[in-house]
């Protein structure tokens, strides 16, 4: 048995939850995947995971094991890219999905000075704030910005960035500033579809509050939740990639300064660590440096 690519299957099959999604991403059958997740088990003497027709589930063994997997997973995919940096040329077309407004803002003003580095890449960026599956739908890489951290596929962190919450001086002037959790539910809130109106905050502590907050306006797009703020609308929470510019010009106002928001993350997510194309690797070390340190949104 080839434990390398058991190792690679058996953690294909748990990202994914299926052996027949792992059987799609590695190209191979269904029926191998088996075989390979099969075989291991009887290598190590244990069982790896819960089979039902609905789902599966890792044992104590299996979680140990995907752990243990995806580092020396991770490891070989680092070594493999150092080996082939030096010859590989980046060339071909590079599919990338970002979300409209992070893109828009902190992407856009980038890909000029990426072709230039790289003449024989193209790029064909797509912007949508749904969450994409990059395997189905054919991206070579996408820019995610998660909360948890979490991802069924590889992934690089690029930067971080906080979550705050903010109003205008306008709609302050007007309805008041809330001075606790609860004054929240009192005023008029912009929600985000994708995170709801129950807002999550810690204290000092890290204790962890939860408000439900009244809203006449929801919307699935960031810039849309700004400007509504921006004219006075109602209290938002957005990541200071969206608002750090009209924080600093006072356009818009911090609150409840002893709570906190979990921080965003802004990942590079990509099918797998293994044999990673030229092209991926060079746009994930040039985004990767272009948000080095402080990211520019919290300088």
């Amino acid at each position: 048995m080839d434990r390398l690519r058991a190792f690679e299957i058996f953690v294909a099959v748990v990202q994914r939850g299926s052996f027949t999604r792992a059987a799609d991403a590695l190209d191979t059958s269904p029926a191998n995947v088996t075989r390979y997740v099969n075989e291991l088990e009887a290598y190590l003497g244990t069982r790896l995971l819960n089979r039902s027709s609905r789902k599966l589930s890792l044992t104590e063994s299996g979680e140990a094991l995907f752990e243990r997997g995806k580092s020396i997973l991770d490891d070989v995919a680092d070594a493999e890219s150092v080996a082939t940096a030096s010859s590989a040329q980046a060339r071909g077309r590079l599919r990338l999905n970002a979300p409209v407004s992070f893109g828009i803002r902190h992407l856009a003003p980038l890909w000029p000075g990426f072709l230039q580095q790289h003449p024989q890449v193209e790029l064909d960026v797509n912007l949508i704030d749904r969450v994409v599956d990059i395997v189905d739908e054919g991206y070579d890489l996408a820019i995610r910005i998660s909360r948890s951290g979490a991802t069924s596929h590889a992934a690089r962190k690029l930067a971080s960035s906080r979550n705050v919450l903010v109003a205008a001086p306008g709609y302050l002037a007007a309805h008041g500033t809330p001075q606790t959790l609860a004054d929240l539910a009192l005023h008029q809130c912009i929600v985000y579809s994708y995170t709801g109106d129950e807002w999550h905050f810690r204290d000092a502590s890290s204790k962890l509050h939860s408000v439900r907050v009244n809203s006449r306006l929801q919307t699935n797009n960031g810039d849309t939740a700004r400007s509504a703020a921006l004219a006075g609308a109602g209290i938002i929470w957005q990541p200071t990639f969206l608002v750090g510019d009209d924080l600093r010009a006072g356009r818009l106002q911090p609150l409840l300064p002893d709570y906190r928001m979990p921080d965003t993350d802004v990942l590079a997510v990509y099918p797998s660590r293994r044999h990673l194309s030229a092209k991926v690797r060079v746009m994930i070390d040039y985004l990767v440096n272009a948000f080095s340190g402080v990211p520019p949104w919290d300088r």
